[in-house]
Formats: structure tokens, sequence, C-alpha cells
């Protein structure tokens, strides 16, 4: 497909790298010429210098040739603009614009016709989703839901002594005395989909595929501490923090926001519930951190503007035996970094938005067949899909022994109705049953058969 992609920052990047690898015909726009030679030089694109939003502009980037527009400049109200312009000049033109702004958010969806958007992202208020579920079900560091949320796949750290180091999986169901699947494990920056012989050890971020049910009978067994939290601190008064504070406080949890800018403070204490108790100081003080009790909070959350402040404070809050502690990151290739230190749960805005985005891009492109769910789990290594059976898929009926996959990929879980199951090579799909797949990251996987030798 031809895409255009306003705006080269962190996102735009991301996107280009990610939609480049999939083979799209890809044109840059940024206004910073310098900005643009770097992705040019890296990938196979072209490169506009110029204002997104100008009818001229987009011109030359040929939008009326384009499939699809993706507006992720800084600016809500450019991105918006840009939308409008090139839907004005091409109709057929589908668009995506990042809004993060939360007063535009009632706006622009009762509006979306009038703004001529296909799909709103907004990182910020995606990432307060996220970490708000893992606050609400703790004991995992990642939680990825499938098919209508009967299945999970999860990300668990493999602590010094703990029941499952030095387990080979063949023998992991006598262990946590329950079906769970193990699709993917990351060692030391590492990723890899293992066989039954492969050992777990100490370290390991291990990937288990299985249903909610299961799961959380698997976290009983291993006596991961699993109680909701009742009491979070939140380091950061960004829009993220803004939008977690609110989503909080309306599940009825306390909240104690630190923000270091005395007029951001007011902003949120007006715009807040009065639940949310709003702290001006600086959240790398130690002292302002033990005033305001962090051993006695249930929950920590980093989400200052730096990715090394956060690293700090939650090693701290780990330090201070917080019981569930959430990294926010603003780039995901300090991977390595990530894995030699216990950060808890990593949240990346970028990554999710860019995953969402992903997905539409897959289903705009192959509407039957394509992925109805798609997360990239283990830093990015590992993308796992969940398609659903139709006519067209081939193998209905047939066991999976006597089915070839392309190598490094999984089919880690099968629904059936009400029904989910982890597979065995009996085991079987049939048309409307949800299969979920896991496979090494950069594999072009568009359609359930894509998986097939």
């Amino acid at each position: 497909m031809k895409i255009i992609i306003a705006g080269d920052g962190k996102v735009g990047l991301t996107l280009t790298q990610k939609l480049a690898a999939e083979g799209h015909d890809l044109t840059l726009i940024d206004s910073k010429q310098s900005v643009l030679d770097s992705s040019t030089e890296r990938y196979d694109v072209m490169g506009i210098q110029g204002n997104c939003a100008s009818m001229e502009v987009l011109n030359r980037a040929k939008v009326k040739n384009a499939d699809l527009l993706i507006a992720v400049t800084s600016t809500d109200e450019i991105n918006l603009l840009c939308c409008m312009t090139a839907h004005g000049l091409h109709p057929e033109i589908n668009t995506i614009a990042r809004i993060r702004n939360p007063e535009y958010g009632k706006q622009i969806f009762t509006m979306r016709e009038v703004y001529s958007l296909s799909l709103i992202v907004n990182p910020e208020k995606q990432a307060a989703r996220e970490i708000e579920r893992l606050i609400k079900f703790p004991g995992f560091l990642q939680r990825d839901t499938f098919a209508k949320s009967r299945v999970e796949i999860v990300e668990l750290r493999l602590e010094k002594g703990g029941r499952l180091c030095d387990v080979r999986l063949m023998d992991l169901e006598r262990v946590v005395k329950c079906k769970v699947l193990v699709c993917a494990v990351s060692r030391s920056g590492s990723v890899s989909i293992p066989d039954g012989n492969f050992i777990l050890r100490e370290g390991d971020h291990v990937f288990f595929t299985a249903t909610s049910e299961n799961l959380t009978f698997m976290l009983q067994n291993l006596g991961v501490i699993t109680r909701r939290a009742k009491r979070v601190m939140i380091c950061g008064g960004g829009r993220i923090g803004y939008y977690l504070a609110e989503r909080l406080a309306r599940d009825k949890v306390q909240v104690q926001l630190i923000e270091q800018n005395g007029d951001r403070c007011e902003e949120l204490a007006e715009e807040l519930p009065e639940e949310v108790c709003v702290i001006h100081g600086d959240a790398s003080s130690q002292f302002l951190l033990e005033s305001e009790g962090i051993d006695e909070c249930d929950a920590l959350v980093t989400m200052t503007g730096m990715d090394e402040m956060n690293m700090i404070l939650s090693l701290y809050g780990k330090n201070c035996k917080v019981p569930q502690v959430i990294t926010k990151v603003g780039h995901l290739e300090k991977s390595s970094i990530h894995d030699s230190l216990d950060l808890g749960s990593v949240v990346c805005p970028k990554e999710l938005c860019c995953n969402e985005i992903v997905r539409y891009v897959r289903a705009m492109q192959n509407t039957q067949g394509a992925a109805v769910t798609l997360h990239n789990i283990a830093d990015g290594q590992v993308e796992a899909l969940e398609f659903v059976a139709d006519d067209q898929t081939r193998h209905l009926g047939m066991p999976l022994r006597d089915i070839r996959l392309k190598k490094n990929i999984l089919i880690a879980c099968i629904t059936h109705g009400s029904d989910t199951r982890i597979p065995t090579g009996d085991s079987f799909y049939r048309r409307g049953d949800s299969v979920i797949i896991v496979a090494r990251g950069g594999m072009k996987l568009l359609t359930f058969n894509d998986i097939f030798e």
C-alpha cells in the first residue's frame, strides 16, 4: 500500500521501521530536513520537507494516489487539519490522527466524520489504560488479552529461588498444577520460542499463554502475591498521570500524584477528582517519597519525562519493598538495560500506539482473514496474533501434528465458542475458531494462511 506518514518523531520513526519492513510504499513528511535525511538514509522511503497540513506539501507527497495518511506530529491541531485537508484532496483516503489533549477527547469522538478520521490514537490514554489493567490484576509484568478476554499472554520474571527456576518445560505442568504454555522466553536480551527440552533459569522473562482462570491458579501455586492495589503512588503529572489518576479514582483507589511543576499541580488539582492527592514536589527526593509513605503503597508508577529517572525511582521502589512497580519508558531500544534491571512492569506508550496502527494497516491490506488482535511481546521481538478461521483457511479439521508451519511460529491456543484449550498434536481448529499464533517479530503474517509452509 502507499502510505503517507506526517511527522517523523518517535512514533513516526517507529511506524516507518515497522511498515517499511512489511514492504509498504512510504512517504514521510516533516518540517525538519535533517530529521527526514536520517530516516530516508536508513530506510527505503521518500521524504518531503514542509508543513503536512498544507495542500501544496500533500500534493507533493502525491496524496491523491495514497491509500492511507497517518498524522503523528507533536501538535493535535496540525494532525486534524492534515487529515481534513488530505480527505478534501482525496475523499477515498483512510486517515489516522494522533490526538493527545484530553480536552478534545469527546469532541473528536462525536465529530470524527466531520474531521474525516478513520482511526484516532492516543498513546497516553492507551498507556494509562494498560497501567490500570496491570494494577487491577497484579502478579504479572505484562498482560495481553485475546479471544474476547478469555485468553491471555502474560510475562513473569523468574526470581532467584523461584519454583520455576531450573525446570524443564516438559515438566512444567507438574510444578504449576494447571494447563499453561510457555510461548516465548527472553534471556539476556535474546528471545526464543522454546520446545519441551528448554530449561528455565533465574532472571528469565517467561511468556505464558492460558485462560485467565488457569493463570490465576498458576500464580497461587507459585506463591506470587496477587492482592489488588488500594493505594497507588504516581511520580509524574503529565498526560498519562492525569488519565491514570482519573481512572484509578473512579475505581476507588487512593492516589498520590507527585508533580514538580507548580502550575501543573494547580491544573491537576482542578481537573482531577478531589479524592486524588496532588503533591507539589520532586519525586527524586528520598525525603519526599518516605514522608509520603512509599513503603506503605501497594503500587508505584514512575512516569516522569526522563526514562533514566523512572528507572532509578522504580529501583528505589523495589528496594522499599513496594509490591508492584510499573515503569514508563519512551525508548524500548534499551531492552538489554531493561532486562538487566528489576524495573517491574515496563510500559512504552509509543509501542502501544504503533501496534494499534500496524494492526489497522494489516486489516486494510487484507480485510478477509486479517488478524483481529495484534500484540508485540518480549520488547517487540515476538508478535502474538489472533486469527479467526474461515472457509478460506487451510487445514480445517486436520490434527496439528500433520500441519507444517513456517519456522519460528507456534500455535499457542485454540478457542471454540466458550471452550479454550492449549493445543496438543491431536488438536485441530474449525471454521469460526479463534487461533492465537506466536511468531518471531518481522515475519509478514497478513492472514492466517501465511503461517503455513
